[in-house]
């Protein structure tokens, strides 16, 4: 077993699985060559949400943290968690402390995406709040100077959404906007305004790595 894969045995409280309570094993934190997967987080937004997923799903050695309003989401827009399952390792937001985010000192990461950032996980971003999966696994990968990529949906004065059932126009407030400029100040963070961008950047990231997207992502 990788060193990505080991976790310290430990009994499941509640109805957490394996995938939800994996804790630290002891791994030396900063160690940058043993890190080995992408952590992909994802936010109660629909917006673009089919495309980051496809994006997720086409990265190499991509695990996807899910906050509970995403894990609400999802199945509006016919994702499904067992499905996904199916393709990378998924973990919930189940526990108090985000247990999962554990493994960043285990240097398991060494990317940090979340997308799509709804303005709520924005702001939290943007003044160092931490109280739910992604704000967690995006504030402590900060603090272990490990990249962070987000896609914030409320960039621009009007956007065109598509909700489960209908397209929706939103005009973001001055608040959300001067939040995105104030996540663009943090420390190891890059924000992105579209897929398009996202995906150039993860492409990037991906030359950085000396990494392939996957060729059988469908």
């Amino acid at each position: 077993m990788s060193h990505a894969e080991t976790h310290t045995a430990h009994p499941l409280p509640g109805d957490l699985d394996e995938q939800d309570y994996r804790l630290p094993t002891g791994g030396t934190a900063g160690d940058i060559a043993r890190r080995s997967r992408f952590a992909w987080a994802l936010t109660g937004s629909g917006h673009y949400l089919q495309e980051c997923i496809a994006l997720a799903l086409r990265l190499p050695a991509v695990d996807l943290f899910l906050s509970a309003a995403a894990e609400e989401v999802l199945p509006l827009y016919d994702f499904r968690i067992a499905e996904l399952r199916e393709r990378c390792r998924v973990f919930r937001d189940k526990t108090a402390s985000s247990v999962p985010v554990g493994m960043l000192y285990d240097d398991v990461y060494h990317t940090v995406i979340v997308a799509p950032a709804t303005s709520n996980t924005v702001a939290k971003c943007a003044f160092g709040i931490s109280d739910t999966l992604p704000t967690n696994i995006f504030a402590q990968a900060g603090k272990l100077e490990i990249p962070g990529i987000v896609l914030a949906c409320d960039m621009k004065p009007v956007v065109v959404t598509k909700a489960p059932r209908e397209w929706v126009e939103l005009k973001p407030r001055n608040i959300e906007l001067e939040n995105v400029e104030r996540l663009r100040r943090i420390d190891f963070c890059e924000v992105v305004e579209s897929p398009d961008e996202l995906e150039q950047r993860l492409q990037r990231r991906l030359d950085e790595l000396a990494l392939t997207w996957n060729a059988s992502s469908s």
